[in-house]
């Protein structure tokens, strides 16, 4: 069997990968610097093979050393994880799981996904949560989000996946918009509309994504990033006065404010969920189901 390496030795090293040097990171230990560099020696002989060019007070990481922090630190906040479920089981503690989503997903959407699972385990507790994406993925790395939901497919390093579903793409604009009379549109019919994101492209996979399908269509979309976040997708067609893609029904919405219509053209979006490697959870299995 392969060695596996200390967890409290793993968590030495990453302190002196993260510090850039042994002085920082022992201070902030609670180490003396030859307690925490033995205990990075001795982690090197666990994994077999260097971890850290020592140069003078300066250090470095070695391929190997840097492949370590990396999966490491899923590692540790996996059995951060692992302890806390541990506890809770052995406590009379109802469970609780945490769901947060991107605020290109509304509440609404997250609800229809996980109500048969509510039905399912009475004995847990749910809430929802709406994140930026940064926060969100921070949030189920480190183990307080049990699932994360976010729209397009994402690649994320330290984190698991998978797409759930694929949701169809609709486009919302204000009632009195000339394109809301029209039964179904097409994407190029936007050509001359302002679009709203949620994120600036290049910063959000769905941004990428809507103003792909744009282009696609034959047009350089005009585009504007919703100065209202938290609301329901749809709101962004009135507060920023454009068409907005969302995953909403067709017909009235936001008390008759907004009207969603079809595309003629599918458009399916997928809804990706994250979650935290090496763990395992009932919950999130019938979820992903």
């Amino acid at each position: 069997m392969s060695p596996v390496p200390d967890l409290r030795r793993l968590g030495h090293f990453i302190a002196v990968a993260e510090a850039a040097g042994f002085t920082s990171a022992a201070k902030r230990l609670h180490l003396s610097q030859q307690a925490l560099s033995h205990s990075v020696q001795q982690l090197e002989k666990e994994v077999g093979a260097p971890l850290l060019v020592r140069s003078g007070r300066r250090i470095a990481l070695t391929p190997a050393g840097q492949t370590l922090v990396d999966e490491g630190r899923a590692l540790l906040a996996a059995a951060r994880t692992i302890t806390q479920h541990t506890r809770a089981a052995a406590s009379a503690q109802p469970d609780e799981f945490i769901v947060g989503h991107s605020p290109a997903i509304s509440s609404h959407a997250v609800y229809s996904l996980i109500a048969p699972v509510i039905a399912a385990a009475p004995e847990t507790s749910f809430t929802v949560m709406q994140l930026f994406p940064d926060r969100l993925t921070a949030g189920v790395r480190e183990g307080v989000v049990q699932l994360g939901l976010r729209r397009a497919v994402v690649p994320q390093e330290q984190l698991a996946g998978s797409v759930i579903r694929y949701d169809p793409l609709r486009v919302a604009v204000p009632a009195d918009h000339p394109l809301a009379a029209r039964p179904r549109l097409r994407i190029a019919d936007l050509a001359d509309e302002v679009i709203a994101l949620w994120a600036p492209p290049g910063a959000s996979y769905y941004s990428d994504f809507l103003i792909n399908a744009c282009r696609r269509a034959g047009f350089e979309p005009q585009y504007r990033v919703s100065r209202v976040q938290g609301c329901p997708p749809e709101v962004a067609a009135l507060t920023e006065n454009a068409a907005a893609f969302v995953t909403a029904p067709a017909g009235p919405a936001i008390d008759g404010a907004v009207t969603v219509v079809d595309l003629d053209e599918p458009l399916l979006v997928p809804l990706q969920g994250l979650w935290q490697p090496h763990t395992s959870s009932p919950i999130r299995d019938l979820i992903l189901r």
